[in-house]
């Protein structure tokens, strides 16, 4: 809603008049909103959202709705990614120091959960989304001590049940070493790990293991972190590396290799009337429009009334009527849920870490003889517009016209 206090800040922004802007004042939004609902896997080239409203409200919420849809759509794409190469082992999230805001790393936990993390070490996020929160210690912590081996014993004394153990400040193998003592004198080993957080990771989880196994602690985890993504995790696990959990942070939190989604927020219709954009690289097809999901990801995008094809499902739900939610907010075990299952139905080769091809979504039949009369009325517009003053412009006495076909048109 806004308010006078809205009104004036917006003024002064604009450097306008506070009454150039009083037609705002008062105004909330009353739309209606259709969106494929969270956790859902979408095709590029498919409508997320739909917005019908008077246009001053749905103009006044396009940039926050395209800032939360694409930041979010770009970090859970990514994530989901780091799920899929870690090919069911536990895979956590370490973002929050490398994220652009706390907000955008508020996102990140809440997101990673969704599409299968096993936690997080946002321990805000973890508190208010119920989510695990997990965590290991601080370089910082173990060089406050005079030696490694009182850091761990401090660190495990202090800390009930399992703990995981930063094992390369100094030297890594000597780390493990001191580790596996201090677990095996403590009693401390099912369910405790040691975390390896730079190197050759693949080569050091090796040695990591076999020194473990040999001080009798085969229940001791490994944790790799630094540096990793979704192509580095994929990496490892082809590998064979013993490591039991993956902890992904700066890569995956801004999503480093793919940092922006190329979302729009176009006017498909006007008081009853089609548009659409006809410039080079951006067009955009009119009317209001409905995804229809088949099986093997075979979906055709059409108009919002036409008859669904056979076997089916509309992906786009309305969610708010006249201004105000019509669902109720899905809680995160709903949400993942839902990915888990469209996951599973993703054609592998769109699985895959390297080279994948994604599903294409179809356009229906009527959607594109739709599109192509838009055109065509938008055109034949436009060239009268722009013929329409040379025809009637003065001529010369004694001017030639041009014969029709022959550079008249």
């Amino acid at each position: 809603r806004v308010d006078a206090e809205d009104v004036d800040a917006f003024a002064s922004a604009l450097h306008r008049p506070p009454h150039d802007l009083a037609p705002l004042l008062g105004m909330e939004f009353t739309g209606r909103v259709r969106a494929v609902p969270e956790g859902r896997i979408v095709l590029a080239g498919e409508p997320l959202l739909e917005v019908t409203a008077p246009l001053p409200q749905a103009q006044l919420v396009e940039t926050y709705v395209l800032n939360q849809v694409s930041h979010q759509t770009t970090i859970a794409s990514k994530a989901a990614r780091c799920v899929l190469a870690a090919q069911g082992h536990p895979v956590v999230d370490f973002s929050l120091r490398r994220t652009h805001g706390p907000q955008a790393g508020y996102q990140a936990a809440r997101l990673s959960a969704v599409v299968g993390f096993a936690g997080t070490s946002n321990v805000a996020a973890a508190a208010a989304e119920g989510l695990p929160a997990v965590g290991t210690m601080a370089h910082s912590y173990i060089e406050a001590f005079g030696t490694e081996e009182a850091a761990f014993r401090g660190f495990a004394r202090a800390h009930p049940g399992p703990v995981t153990l930063l094992v390369d400040t100094y030297d890594t193998e000597a780390g493990v070493r001191v580790a596996a003592r201090v677990l095996r004198d403590l009693d401390r080993g099912p369910g405790s790990a040691v975390r390896l957080d730079s190197g050759d990771l693949g080569a050091l989880a090796l040695r990591a293991r076999a020194l473990l196994d040999a001080a009798g602690l085969p229940d001791v985890r490994i944790v790799a972190s630094g540096g990793l993504d979704e192509y580095s995790v994929d990496e490892l696990v082809r590998s064979g590396a013993p490591i039991d959990v993956y902890a992904v942070g700066t890569r995956v939190g801004v999503s480093a290799d793919a940092p922006f989604l190329d979302s729009a927020y176009k006017m498909v219709e006007y008081d009853g009337r089609p548009v659409m954009k006809l410039s080079s690289a951006k067009v955009t097809a009119p009317g209001q429009k409905q995804v229809f999901r088949r099986p093997g990801y075979a979906d055709v995008i059409g108009l919002r009334d036409e008859q669904p094809p056979d076997d089916s499902l509309p992906l786009l739900e309305t969610a708010m009527r006249d201004g105000r939610r019509t669902v109720q907010r899905p809680d995160l075990p709903e949400m993942a849920g839902r990915f888990a299952a469209d996951l599973a139905g993703l054609p592998p080769a769109a699985r895959r870490i390297r080279n994948p091809v994604a599903p294409r979504a179809a356009t229906s039949g009527r959607l594109t003889a739709f599109t192509a009369g838009v055109r065509r009325r938008i055109q034949d517009e436009f060239l009268a517009a722009a013929v329409s003053p040379l025809i009637h412009e003065r001529r010369p006495s004694g001017s030639q016209r041009s014969a029709p076909g022959r550079g008249g048109k």
